[in-house]
């Protein structure tokens, strides 16, 4: 014989909201410069360090001012392709964004807009020609041309023993002249972890 338990309405809702509270969601504010590592993968950390070490290093070598010296202007950059290499996903374009901005900002480098950029732009140009006061126009053919393209790559090595594992990043940057095909300059920042007890993931 099956007995039925009747809940009292006190008591289902008593239950009711234990069983939501379980399900609910928190969250925590974090400062942006708080290191906080989860899962053991890239995170914003690694991208802040990656960027900022890259920033100290282009900025203090000798390509700036030897490109001043023969062409009597800040050279001009473009960021071509940096490629992810790992085993994971990397959104490479944050601390490219950062290197940029601090590149601009430090006075000594100009950067070109992308190709994507540059196709707004040119269009934008092309609906000028047509609808804009000939006084406020922005000709066709002005652009200015990089000097350098910033190209690189970020590799993995992944290590594992049990429910230990080590990770290492590298991330390889360089500067090459789209005269000469020259590399003005290459960076590298390495970035080494140990996670135990981690849901390997790769």
């Amino acid at each position: 014989m099956i007995r039925t338990v009747q809940l009292t309405r006190p008591f289902a809702a008593a239950l009711l909201a234990v069983v939501l509270a379980a399900c609910s969601t928190t969250v925590e504010r974090l400062g942006v410069e708080e290191t906080r590592d989860l899962s053991g993968a890239w995170n914003d950390t690694d991208s802040r360090l990656v960027s900022e070490e890259m920033i100290q290093d282009v900025l203090a070598r000798p390509w700036v001012q030897e490109h001043r010296r023969v062409h009597g202007r800040a050279p001009a950059v473009i960021v071509g392709e940096v490629r992810n290499l790992s085993h994971e996903h990397i959104n490479v374009h944050t601390f490219i964004a950062d290197m940029e901005r601090a590149l601009i900002n430090s006075g000594k480098v100009k950067f070109v807009a992308s190709r994507a950029e540059r196709g707004q732009l040119r269009e934008e140009r092309k609906d000028q020609e047509l609808h804009a006061r000939e006084d406020t126009r922005k000709p066709m053919g002005q652009e200015l041309g990089a000097d350098y393209m910033l190209q690189g790559a970020i590799n993995t090595i992944i290590d594992v023993e049990g429910k230990t594992q080590v990770r290492y990043y590298q991330v390889d940057l360089a500067l090459i002249s789209l005269a000469d095909n020259t590399k003005v300059w290459v960076g590298q920042k390495k970035i080494k972890k140990l996670v135990k007890n981690s849901r390997l993931r790769f």
